[in-house]
Order: C-alpha cells, then sequence, then structure tokens
C-alpha cells in the first residue's frame, strides 16, 4: 500500500480516485490547496504525493518533500513542466506521469473551439438568452477548404488533424519529428515560417520547452497570416498574451480561442463570480468579442479521467513493485 496525498484537488478527482481506488488498496488522502512551499507540510508522513498542471514542484518544495519522507510524484497528467527534473533526480526522487489518458479528449475541445469561435456560438447563446434574436455580427465562414496549421503531431495532433480533414480543410504541420500516419492521411509538413503564413486556424499541440517557450512571440505574430484565428489546448507558455493581445488589436490576429494561460495558476479551476479579476493581462483578453476562453477543461471528460485515475494508481502500484512502466516515468 503507498500512502498518498494529493494536491489542488476538487470533488470530481475524489469521484473518480474513489472508484478506482478499491482493488489498489492504497491510502488517498485528498487536500484542495495547490502544492508549494507553505502546503508542502500537509505531506508530512505520506510516501507519494498526487498532482495536477499548476502545483510548484520547483527545488524547494521537492527539498521539503523529500524530507518528510515522499518518494514518489504522481503526475495525473501528462505534461511535467512544472517540475524541476534535475532537483528530483539529485534527491532520489521517482516522479510518473499519465502520458496518454485522452487524447480525444483534447482534441474535439480544440475542433469544438473553433466551431464556436468562427460561427460566434457562445454570442449568440448570450443574445437569444436575453430576447435579442439579432444575427449581426454573427457572420463566419466554411471550414471547408480552409488550411489549418498544426504545431505538434503526436497522438492529440493526429487526431486534430483527422477531424480538420474530415471538415473538409487542408492540414499543414510543423514538428521536429514527422507523424507517418498524419503523412498517409495527406497532411503535408512545412517550415515554421510556412505555416504561420498559410494557415487560417493555427492549433497548438506541441509540449511545453525551453524550445517552445513563447513560441507566438511579437516576432511570430508578426508573420502570422492576416485574420488567422489561433487555438491554443496544450500549454498557457506556448503564448506570449500581451503578444497576442497587440495582434487582435492590429487585427493581423482575427481571433482567438485559449483553454490555458501562461498565469492560470491562481485563477483556473477556482469559483471567482465574486471576486475582482486582479491578473490584468487575463482581464484585457476577455473583453475581446472576438476571444473565447474556457478553464484547461480540454482533458475533461468521463473516459480521460478514469484513465487519469487507473493510470496513476498504477503508477503507484508499479513503483511499489519495482517494475513502474518505462514509459510513464519522468525521473527515476
Amino acid at each position: 500500500m503507498v500512502d498518498i496525498a494529493f494536491f489542488s484537488t476538487k470533488p470530481y478527482d475524489r469521484r473518480f480516485f474513489d472508484a478506482a481506488s478499491g482493488p489498489s488498496g492504497h491510502h488517498l488522502m485528498y487536500f484542495e490547496p495547490r502544492l508549494s512551499i507553505e502546503t508542502a507540510p500537509l505531506s508530512a508522513g505520506f510516501s507519494a504525493v498526487c498532482v495536477f498542471v499548476n502545483d510548484t514542484l520547483d527545488a524547494p518544495v521537492l527539498e521539503k518533500l523529500a524530507s518528510q519522507g515522499t518518494r514518489l510524484i504522481l503526475l495525473r497528467c501528462a505534461g511535467y513542466n512544472n517540475v524541476d527534473l534535475a532537483a528530483a533526480e539529485k534527491l532520489g526522487l521517482t516522479a510518473a506521469r499519465v502520458p496518454m489518458y485522452s487524447p480525444y479528449a483534447v482534441a474535439e475541445h480544440a475542433f469544438a473551439l473553433i466551431l464556436a469561435l468562427n460561427r460566434k456560438v457562445h454570442r449568440a447563446y448570450n443574445r437569444v438568452r436575453e430576447g435579442n434574436f439579432a444575427i449581426d455580427g454573427l457572420l463566419g465562414f466554411d471550414l471547408h477548404e480552409k488550411t489549418v496549421g498544426l504545431i505538434g503531431t503526436g497522438r492529440i495532433g493526429q487526431i486534430m488533424a483527422k477531424i480538420c480533414l474530415g471538415f473538409g480543410c487542408h492540414v499543414l504541420a510543423y514538428d521536429t519529428r514527422p507523424n507517418a500516419q498524419c503523412q498517409a492521411m495527406g497532411v503535408r509538413y512545412v517550415p515554421i515560417d510556412e505555416l504561420f503564413a498559410h494557415s487560417d486556424i493555427l492549433s497548438l499541440h506541441c509540449p511545453l520547452t525551453p524550445q517552445t517557450y513563447h513560441l507566438i512571440s511579437a516576432q511570430a505574430v508578426a508573420k502570422l497570416k492576416p485574420g488567422i484565428m489561433l487555438v491554443n489546448t496544450s500549454r498557457g507558455a506556448l503564448i506570449d498574451a500581451q503578444a497576442v493581445i497587440d495582434g487582435l488589436k492590429s487585427g493581423r490576429i482575427g481571433s482567438v480561442a485559449l483553454d490555458v494561460y501562461e498565469e492560470e495558476g491562481d485563477v483556473f479551476f477556482e469559483d471567482l463570480s465574486g471576486a475582482v479579476l486582479q491578473d490584468d493581462v487575463l482581464a484585457r483578453l476577455l473583453t475581446f468579442s472576438n476571444v473565447l476562453i474556457t478553464s484547461h477543461q480540454a482533458f475533461f471528460t468521463q473516459e480521460a479521467m478514469r484513465e487519469i485515475a487507473k493510470t496513476t494508481l498504477a503508477n503507484a502500484s508499479d513503483f511499489l513493485a519495482g517494475n513502474i512502466d518505462a514509459a510513464n516515468v519522468v525521473v527515476r
């Protein structure tokens, strides 16, 4: 049995992990706060911590966890950019993730954002509820024959390409490792500047690394096809939000759909309806009628949550048995 302290937990986390925990026999303790240097003492005596995308696992936090007896970090997500890998290795900590839960969930949400943003569904919904049935200002465009550019063609990007092709779109892609299955479907790989210049819609599906940080910068925005739709369901820091705001104001960017945001940690997953939003950049983005933002929910389907819980607890069991799946290991 592994004693696991869960951080950043919501009722839906408890629901799916409790349902999956029966056969494992692990002891699960749920904490609502995010993991930080201030909250790390909550995990004292637990051999494992389970964390999510906005938890902090820098060197000071990892040192505190290790000093309290933590040996295993369970990431209930695919990304691990919030973990100081070098510090974890130095401290002898093992970190494991859920590399695949439901790539369909994220790809489908990304395309749902495209459809909603293009056809102004979010604006039409609010209008009709207020008794306004006019359609002025709700003009969209046919997706058929439009060019969609994909940055990143792993599992999610591949499924996104298939969806786009099904709608009659042309698909261009940029990836350091082209996907043969995408090429077989008719996806054409091009240099990134060509992708920027020819895409009517640009969708990001790559991990956050030092090389991809602020991939969409002021310099990149200047290279985009005028009027482009920009979609990000991957990691917030792929985009320089201020550069995107400037692009929206100039008209270089026609519309933006975001499910992630670089400084989302204090905002996303929380009910702030009774508070004043303190993030001025996010507040500015929300003022644009051609910007659609969801709160990091692309992963959030029943199938994905079941797989996340199953794989996370399996990682704990495998760690205990000494044979954790190498594909899931971030640090050993």
